[in-house]
């Protein structure tokens, strides 16, 4: 099976900072989250906004890098939010109680409009 990198771009709108992933993550997506979700801190925002929509896979590593997130997040005080997980790791969320902690939305324009509230 070929394994499709995890790549990371921050970018900003409506006082948010969007974290775009795309690939697989696992284990190997660590340093580019890590580094992304620093640089989205940098801007200082009260939201940040995990966009699932070209991510391929996560394995059970990857949702531990998820909930690493999350508890910076909550140790800083802002809010994670994400979009554009398929039904499966809606699913996956659910089950690991992730979406008791984080908001899920189906697209970008939901989660920025939740961001405005």
């Amino acid at each position: 099976m070929k394994s499709n990198p995890f790549e990371a771009q921050v970018r900003t709108a409506d006082g948010a900072a969007t974290i775009d992933l795309q690939g697989e993550i696992n284990a190997f997506a660590e340093p580019a989250l890590t580094a992304a979700y620093q640089r989205a801190e940098e801007i200082n925002p009260g939201t940040i906004i995990l966009n699932f929509s070209e991510v391929t896979y996560i394995n059970s590593t990857g949702i531990a890098l998820i909930v690493g997130l999350l508890a910076q997040a909550r140790k800083s005080r802002r809010k994670l939010v994400v979009f554009g997980l398929s039904d499966h790791y809606v699913e996956i969320f659910k089950i690991t109680r992730l979406s008791d902690f984080m908001d899920i939305f189906p697209d970008e324009a939901s989660a920025l409009q939740d961001v405005k509230i």
